[in-house]
């Protein structure tokens, strides 16, 4: 997604099958050039959260972040310390872009005086070995998204590894939403390999909903992380699922944002947009699913 899903989508262009290319155009969504493709299957089990521990708790009763963090709950940019899509995270300002009211964390995307965009994205770990992070459990937000063209709401997990290592990092993105494209989200899972960008490997899996549906109430999006698979929920009911890497998994970093564009057009943008998030946890590990 975030660190250059576009680059995927671009170099993988001209390797989808014609087929695959009507598919997405069918579900009104547009093909994205990922091989790995998965499209909305019928609803799987509920998981089962009983006994387990949570071990990471944001209930926004109130907000914690800093620009870089150490010392709050959430950094207001990504660990490398770099934005995208076409507005700008900025700090916290008096009531931009985060507010909190009645336990609900509103992020507001706006267009500026000078037509500049700018938003707001939280993260639970401001670098490789500070913050929250966590290798394995079940990953979950509950939230209202925006709607409108060009708005692209995410909720994602990112494997840190130390500056300069060279090793693999894993991106799960339990939500990317488009907003172009009421219909529909997609979840993707992208092992990253910073020594030979075209080693780089992704799975996307498309999930149709009622259009609108994600705007007009609170729905939770989760994903399960376990040594042997990624399994992914939409209402804690099971939607999809992708073998996690074999190898072991270091620690994951939790990331909200509000995006713009995600290469889609955002001429027809709202502004102000607003992101609404009544929590977000993350559970310990169970039973291998």
């Amino acid at each position: 997604m975030t660190r250059s899903i576009s680059a995927i989508i671009e170099r993988l262009g001209q390797r989808i099958i014609p087929a695959m290319r009507g598919s997405f155009v069918m579900l009104g969504i547009g093909w994205c050039g990922l091989w790995g493709t998965s499209f909305g299957a019928s609803p799987g089990d509920m998981i089962d959260l009983k006994g387990r521990t949570v071990i990471f708790d944001e209930e926004f009763d109130r907000l914690s972040v800093s620009p870089h963090g150490p010392d709050t709950v959430w950094s207001a940019h990504t660990p490398w310390g770099g934005d995208f899509g076409d507005a700008g995270f900025r700090d916290k300002e008096p009531g931009l872009p985060f507010s909190v009211r009645d336990g609900i964390l509103r992020i507001e995307m706006r267009k500026t005086a000078d037509g500049k965009w700018q938003s707001g994205l939280l993260s639970s770990s401001p670098g490789y070995g500070r913050g929250f992070t966590a290798p394995y459990g079940y990953f979950e937000m509950r939230a209202r998204l925006p709607a409108g063209d060009g708005v692209w709401p995410a909720f994602w997990l990112d494997e840190l590894t130390p500056a300069g290592s060279g090793k693999h990092s894993l991106e799960v993105d339990i939500i990317e939403h488009y907003g172009r494209f009421p219909a529909a989200y997609n979840t993707t899972v992208t092992e990253w390999n910073p020594k030979n960008s075209h080693e780089n490997h992704s799975q996307m899996h498309i999930q149709p909903v009622p259009s609108g549906s994600l705007s007009q109430a609170f729905h939770t999006y989760g994903a399960e992380v376990t040594p042997q698979w990624v399994i992914f929920y939409f209402d804690r009911r099971e939607i999809w699922r992708t073998p996690a890497p074999s190898r072991p998994l270091g620690g994951l970093d939790v990331l909200v944002d509000l995006g713009l564009g995600g290469g889609w057009p955002i001429d027809k943008a709202p502004s102000p947009a607003i992101m609404e998030v009544d929590y977000v946890r993350v559970y310990q590990s169970g039973k291998t699913p």
